[in-house]
């Protein structure tokens, strides 16, 4: 088995990734655990590959020390959440408000 072959667990941890997700609207807020639950399903070469997903490498925001890459993904038809990759663990950060802030502009 490949890393890309290998199951995304997914690391819902981050203090400020918990509160965008409960401080969404209802609706909004099930989408994104409906987005979340299929992540749980999918290999990483499934994740790179979705044309739903949209899994994107932020270049415009210098990622954290430690960490070679912080990406984009879209977690609901509105809005993208930033994650990056640490061995099968997908760890998210943030949920954008909306779409441009997620890539650093506003």
């Amino acid at each position: 088995m490949t890393l890309s072959d290998a199951k995304v667990r997914l690391d819902l941890n981050n203090p400020v990734f918990q509160d965008n997700l409960f401080g969404l609207q209802k609706p909004e807020r099930h989408a994104a655990l409906d987005t979340l639950s299929k992540i749980r399903r999918l290999t990483w070469l499934q994740v790179y590959r979705d044309p739903g997903l949209k899994w994107e490498k932020i270049s415009s925001v210098r990622p954290p020390p430690g960490i070679d890459a912080i990406y984009s993904l879209r977690i609901t038809q509105a809005r993208r959440a930033t994650a990056y990759r640490e061995g099968d663990f997908m760890r998210f950060l943030t949920i954008a408000a909306d779409h441009d802030s997620t890539y650093g502009r506003k």
